[in-house]
């Protein structure tokens, strides 16, 4: 089954890959290996989800905006692999999270990410990763992940 497929079956469908909101691209391809920008929590009326984790919003709430960076980061994946994420295999993640000083559950928060990766891309969603607080992140965003891949041939 295709990770197109994959995500159909579980009901999702993938954004269209955001603009910059600064001087930078979405990805960079060096080889086989690409490098995609930090991405936040976009909802579908545009905006961001906001607010710091272990304060105003919850593990599992910041579960569900880490997942729905995913979504965002798999259609930046998609584009830099030419339309096909058949071709994806996710290497390095980094994930932070808007967090109060006294929360310590970040790796939770991250799994919103890395469940849905696994999820759709199998054995090649499977990644190194790091998952860090932060005192905060641009806008009040929640959680903001970057992440490695390599494109197969």
């Amino acid at each position: 089954m295709s990770p197109e497929d994959k995500l159909a079956q579980m009901g999702l469908t993938l954004p269209p890959v955001p603009s910059p909101a600064g001087n930078y691209v979405p990805w960079r391809r060096d080889g086989s290996i690409a490098y995609l920008a930090g991405q936040g929590p976009r909802k579908a009326d545009g905006s961001f989800a906001t607010g710091k984790v272990g304060g105003t919003v919850t593990v599992e709430t910041a579960y569900e905006h880490a997942k729905l960076v995913g979504l965002q980061i798999l259609a930046t994946a998609r584009q830099a692999a030419g339309g096909d994420l058949s071709k994806v295999e996710f290497l390095k993640v980094l994930g932070m999270v808007n967090a109060t000083p006294d929360f310590g559950d970040h790796p939770r928060v991250i799994n919103g990410f890395s469940d849905l990766m696994v999820a759709v891309l199998g054995d090649r969603g499977r990644h190194a990763r790091s998952a860090v607080g932060m005192g905060s992140l641009p806008s009040g965003i929640t959680v903001e992940v970057e992440a490695v891949i390599r494109i197969h041939d």
